[in-house]
């Protein structure tokens, strides 16, 4: 029997819904009473989950507060719904025919309610979202003033907004900090990840905040989640190259930095880079692979050290 799913296309100030099968659809405001509304939408149509694509932060409210009404949702991936729309026959795109492809996307792909994270968990990942955004402004403020010709007042004018930049990169640390040592497991998982040469504290962070499933999921899993396996591309007797595309690109971005260093410190890791590189591999997919592989080995690192806290407890 086909699941009765609710698709929502999300804008700044609208919630699109469109239930499947009938397609039967409405429009909301996108902010709590009209979140509210959409709950009871979907209860008066026995809506057995609510999809909505990830839109860049403007389905997180939708997601949390519907979730708490007790209504299960799922996010599903934007590429992929237009994909599926085209190949569907639909090249049409209005925020009305979005929400009906996202719930016939989520019916044929069978999709499950995304777990609503904790409290502790979203916190954690505001605070690294929050401290990445500061580190990359100190980074362009650096630069402007390492390119600045002589002039005083604005060379005062940016010491300023880096001294401003260094404070709250030294407050968003701390208060990270005091998460994770002040949570037991990711004080456990923490003091694992730091057995690994290379890996600091922002790394832990990263990890932490944006693959919290790490020690949970299988190593293929966990590294198409970081956007760090490879795809198939072979046709007959052709065998394509084996490209990476998606996943979490905040992870995989400083995975790729982390592993050069802890390449640097750990044997087995260089040796594998400089088999790579003998074996006259690009330097992109030496990366990648680097990359992937201290993925995997803190997987495994993860998995065992959730195992032990768990029967420690």
């Amino acid at each position: 029997m086909m699941k009765i799913i609710c698709g929502v296309d999300v804008s700044k100030a609208r919630l699109d819904a469109c239930i499947m099968p009938g397609a039967v659809s409405r429009s909301f405001d996108n902010d709590a009473s009209g979140i509210a509304q959409l709950a009871a939408f979907c209860r008066q149509h026995a809506a057995e989950l609510l999809v909505m694509e990830a839109t860049g932060g403007l389905e997180r409210k939708a997601f949390l507060l519907l979730w708490e009404s007790g209504q299960p949702c799922a996010i599903a991936n934007a590429a992929r719904v237009r994909l599926f729309a085209e190949a569907m026959g639909v090249p049409e795109k209005t925020d009305r025919i979005d929400a009906a492809m996202i719930a016939r996307f989520a019916q044929v792909q069978d999709l499950r309610p995304t777990p609503l994270p904790s409290r502790a968990q979203q916190r954690l990942k505001a605070l690294v979202a929050r401290l990445r955004q500061v580190t990359d402004d100190l980074v362009v403020q650096k630069q402007r003033r390492s390119a600045l010709l002589e002039d005083a007042e604005m060379t005062a004018s940016l010491d300023e907004v880096i001294a401003l930049l260094k404070r709250q990169s030294r407050t968003l640390e701390g208060e990270i900090a005091s998460m994770i040592d002040d949570d037991p497991l990711w004080a456990h998982l923490a003091s694992t990840f730091r057995s690994v040469k290379g890996v600091a504290d922002r790394t832990i962070a990263w990890l932490m905040a944006d693959l919290p499933e790490i020690g949970i999921y299988d190593n293929k899993a966990i590294a198409k989640l970081a956007g760090l396996a490879p795809i198939a591309d072979d046709s007959g007797k052709r065998k394509g190259k084996r490209p990476v595309r998606g996943g979490r690109a905040g992870v995989r971005s400083i995975l790729f930095l982390v592993a050069a260093i802890a390449a640097r410190y750990d044997q087995s890791l260089g040796a594998f880079r400089d088999r790579a590189i003998q074996q006259g591999k690009a330097k992109m997919v030496v990366r990648i692979a680097l990359a992937r592989k201290l993925l995997v080995r803190l997987n495994a690192k993860a998995r065992d050290a959730r195992a032990q806290f768990a029967n420690a407890t």
